[in-house]
């Protein structure tokens, strides 16, 4: 068979093993799992993850995605649990152990442990016939029925579904608690996605740079005020001093191909008259949005009814947000 052709055959194979397994875990949501979030939800302490192996990487994600929409949470490896890590574990937290058999031996030393510490015990497992799922006070089942590795040996499958109930608990947390897209911008100040949640238009506005002509203003001031203001365009006001068009140097090249006297030329003659505009209290990632939706590569930011200055696309791809 083609070595490309095999590729893509055990790639269809393996998404597919998956996806199955995923949307299995639908039939599965009973009372444990509405319970544990609503145990988790009126809890005063954090959720505990631990796992081993696999397992334990996969719990290092689920609190990471805890933490970051609103639900305190923190890893504890459960072999190193044993070895003093218990300590890190209060009163009124949660433990979460998730481990795909419920019955390895860091598992069967760790559960009477954290029995002992009165924490509540959930279990996240592919094995509800297992240790763990025995004593824990809710079992999270996300049993599969084979892995995609073709020896059903390698964690494959069952790492894939203790990762979307994890998900799914996180989002359940989410909504349940009413976490907004503001609290999420508060989690998340950098990078590009926080940006699109705070960074406002008038963030990217240049100070002291808000090139305008008249519109009854010469070719020759035109092109002194683009070039002065190295901005790439400049705004047009009417007597009132009201936006009435904006002229760009795409704007000057194109008229500079015509056959025209442009001795005569005035501005109101060259601009785009009724440009788009956006409000300079605007979120930048909707300056964003608009300049995608009408193919243009600057906007006038207004304050008011007053012109505020030009947001480029450029300056959004400074801040990461294209």
């Amino acid at each position: 068979m083609n070595l490309a052709k095999n590729i893509r055959n055990t790639a269809t194979r393996v998404l597919q093993n998956e996806a199955n397994a995923i949307l299995k875990l639908i039939d599965y949501l009973d009372g444990d799992f509405v319970a544990c979030v609503e145990h988790v939800l009126n809890s005063k302490g954090r959720v505990v993850i631990t796992g081993v192996g696999k397992s334990a990487i996969i719990a290092q994600k689920i609190v990471a995605t805890l933490n970051s929409t609103g639900t305190p949470a923190i890893f504890m490896h459960a072999a190193d649990a044993i070895h003093g890590d218990l300590g890190m574990i209060q009163e009124d937290d949660v433990v979460l152990c998730i481990s795909k058999s419920g019955n390895t031996p860091e598992i069967k030393v760790l559960v009477p442990l954290l029995k002992n510490s009165g924490s509540l015990l959930v279990a996240l497992v592919s094995n509800t016939d297992s240790y763990l799922a025995e004593h824990a006070t809710y079992v999270l089942n996300a049993t599969i029925s084979e892995e995609a590795c073709p020896h059903n040996l390698a964690p494959t499958t069952s790492t894939t579904a203790h990762l979307a109930i994890g998900d799914a608990l996180a989002v359940c947390l989410l909504e349940a608690r009413g976490f907004t897209s503001d609290d999420f911008a508060k989690y998340h100040p950098g990078g590009s996605l926080g940006k699109q949640l705070y960074l406002k238009v008038s963030d990217l506005l240049t100070k002291d740079q808000l090139p305008k002509v008249n519109e009854e203003s010469g070719l020759a001031e035109v092109i002194l005020e683009i070039s002065g203001k190295r901005l790439g365009a400049t705004s047009v006001i009417d007597g009132s001093g009201d936006l009435v068009g904006i002229i760009t140097d795409g704007d000057l090249r194109r008229m500079l191909q015509k056959s025209l006297d442009i001795q005569k030329l005035k501005a109101k003659d060259i601009m785009t008259a009724k440009p788009k505009t956006i409000s300079k209290d605007e979120f930048a990632i909707r300056a964003l949005n608009q300049m995608k939706k009408y193919n243009i590569t600057q906007l006038v930011a207004m304050d008011g009814n007053k012109i505020a200055g030009f947001v480029h696309i450029h300056d959004l791809m400074k801040e990461g947000i294209v």
